[in-house]
């Protein structure tokens, strides 16, 4: 699979991810795959989602529950977050590597 194949692919996900149909809404799911403009408990949540993901408990959960969204909200913006989080790391990767081996794909 080239690059560009592999680069298409990933951005198609994104997409997808941020603008397909679903419950909450596009700028709610755009907000949590970039980690900003959430309010509490969705804030907290979300961050240890991208930074922490082995350390969401049932009650983290619970908690955005209990704040009014709902279950299929709630998926779909810790769905959001996980890809904003891989996202960062794959064009992290992709511009040391850039830089490392002078190719010129990199962001």
């Amino acid at each position: 699979m080239s690059y560009d194949t592999k680069r298409a692919a990933q951005r198609a996900v994104v997409a997808r991810v941020l603008e397909g149909e679903g419950h909450a809404s596009p700028a709610e799911r755009r907000a949590a795959f970039n980690k900003a403009g959430l309010a509490e408990p969705l804030r907290s949540l979300i961050e240890k989602i991208a930074l922490h993901p082995s350390r969401v408990t049932d009650e983290d959960i619970a908690t955005v529950l209990a704040s009014g969204l709902s279950e299929d909200e709630v998926f779909e913006m810790v769905i959001c977050a996980a890809v904003g989080q891989a996202t960062r790391q794959y064009e992290t990767a992709l511009a040391v590597l850039g830089a490392a081996t002078g190719d010129a794909h990199a962001p």
